[in-house]
């Protein structure tokens, strides 16, 4: 009895639910939410696909809903294109009857490819609009869509009739068998760079052999993922930003990637290097800004306190958020002065196998948390090399010298060797409690009087790369005045206290707001 009434049970239940349909979507009442009202996708080079950007769609009622129609207001002719809820729709243009459950949200995501010379503008830029469109009549409701798109010259390499890209050498292997990359050779027509449109690298763009690369103020170059610029022997780069007056840094030269959303801006290791090869020279950087580089300037392999003349001069530089380092100079020599690093994934600046370095009026910060991950680090030698051991000579002057971290200077000198000079004048230097500094390498921070060891450079913000020094800064009005002499002016441009200048590449000023 007590098993048929549970089959009794069961049919009953069965028979209720088969009256019903599972969901009855009823047409969309113009009541949809929305997580924005305009999607701005950015801005974009030309024939450049963007990212994905999403906008998300609510059903707030207590409706199952069917929006008849979610399309493009210039349908088949935009420039954008959507999936919505991982529907392609009609060529990701037009979707039709798309089902939203009560209390439910769908997501549609964005992208946009535009071709800026389907569109007249003396200006370089285009921008482009569009709107989302849910259903029609009076119940539509609409979402804006934007897009600045940029036109650039693109500098890139060939390819042969069978598909093959052109290559340039990048080095050598360990039996000396030459190792090539996807490259090409800058020629006459393109090795003088000016403002008029934004310059966009592919691969390694190389300046041969014996010829100069100029780049005038306000050129902005932007590296595709896994490009460089690469100065080959005998060349030269010359890079002659000015002295900017606004916020746009209307005069430096920016050298970043080719990713222009927010999201992008402080992303370390989007391209490669600037990468001076041995035999290169009179290399010379003023008013200069690289972001976002595996390492941003690389010199490598040159002749070290042996050359007569720099291989690099720096003068007013910055170099920020480099996967690698800031500087990676081997057996080069590099003069600087204000020059400004932070944020290395080794260290900002790294002198290594010896070489000449003199830096004044310079600022080094690295913030990249872990061990050994230092603002200013030299060595003299590599295990194995031939010779084992270089030459170190480095001179850095009323600098600072900083980090997160608990040291922000490595000295790392070959046992027993004798040609390791690291001097530091009126310098403020973090440095571990726990270094002994009696006796050793670093025995020069002892003296007070030259040296401010750890104190408060009173950044004004590291994070966003705000590296002014403020009133209450330990480096205030304790530099050398012969020094600030030689160089008068910060890096902004401000006139320095010579009698009693700061330290570092900044002149302090009074923080309004952080």
């Amino acid at each position: 009895m007590r098993n048929t009434f549970i089959f009794l049970f069961i049919i009953a239940v069965i028979s209720l639910t088969s009256c019903r349909k599972d969901f009855d979507f009823e047409p969309s009442s113009g009541n949809l939410g929305f997580s924005k009202d305009t999607v701005f996708l950015d801005t974009v080079f030309t024939n450049i696909g963007s990212s994905t950007y999403t906008l998300k769609v609510y059903n707030r009622s207590d409706k199952d809903i069917s929006i008849p129609t979610i399309q493009l207001a210039k349908g088949m002719n935009s420039k954008y294109r959507m999936m919505v809820d991982g529907m392609q729709g009609t060529g990701g243009k037009i979707f039709n009857n798309v089902e939203l459950l009560a209390k439910d949200s769908l997501f549609i995501f964005i992208e946009t490819t535009i071709d800026y010379n389907d569109f007249a503008n003396p200006d370089a830029e285009y921008l482009y609009t569009d709107q989302i469109l849910f259903d029609n009549g009076t119940k539509q409701q609409k979402v804006q869509l934007v897009t600045l798109v940029k036109d650039a010259i693109f500098l890139y390499p060939n390819r042969d009739n069978e598909g093959n890209y052109e290559q340039i050498p990048i080095g050598v292997d360990e039996e000396g068998n030459p190792i090539t990359g996807r490259g090409f050779f800058l020629d006459d027509t393109e090795r003088h760079w000016t403002k008029d449109k934004p310059y966009v690298i592919y691969g390694y763009a190389g300046v041969p052999a014996n010829e100069t690369l100029t780049i005038d103020p306000g050129t902005r170059v932007h590296f595709h993922s896994g490009s460089a610029l690469i100065a080959y022997n005998g060349s030269s780069i010359k890079i002659n930003g000015s002295q900017s007056f606004t916020d746009q840094l209307e005069n430096e030269v920016i050298f970043e990637g080719d990713r222009l959303e927010p999201a992008f801006s402080d992303s370390p290791g989007q391209w490669l290097a600037i990468w001076l090869t041995n035999g290169s020279t009179g290399h010379e950087f003023t008013n200069l800004t690289i972001k976002n580089a595996t390492v941003g300037i690389l010199v490598s392999g040159n002749s070290g306190i042996n050359n007569p003349t720099p291989d690099l001069k720096l003068k007013n530089v910055q170099i920020y958020n480099s996967s690698n380092a800031g500087i990676l100079a081997q057996t080069g020599y590099v003069e600087g002065e204000n020059v400004v690093i932070n944020w290395g994934g080794s260290s900002s600046f790294v002198g290594s196998y010896g070489g000449k370095y003199d830096f004044k009026h310079c600022t080094f910060n690295n913030n990249w948390s872990g061990s050994r991950k230092y603002a200013v680090a030299l060595d003299n030698y590599i295990q194995g090399a031939t010779p084992e051991v270089q030459p170190l000579e480095a001179s850095f002057k009323n600098c600072i010298i900083f980090s997160s971290n608990q040291s922000g200077l490595l000295l790392n000198k070959k046992e027993g060797s004798d040609n390791f000079n690291a001097t530091f004048t009126k310098c403020q230097i973090k440095l571990s409690n726990s270094i002994n500094t009696t006796n050793n390498i670093y025995s020069f921070v002892n003296d007070n009087t030259n040296i401010i060891r750890n104190g408060n450079p009173n950044f004004l913000d590291i994070n966003k790369n705000k590296l002014m020094i403020g009133e209450e800064s330990s480096a205030n009005g304790f530099g050398d005045p012969g020094v600030a002499a030689q160089v008068p002016n910060d890096i902004k441009g401000t006139a320095r206290n010579t009698a009693s200048p700061d330290l570092g590449a900044y002149e302090s000023i009074t923080f309004e707001e952080r």
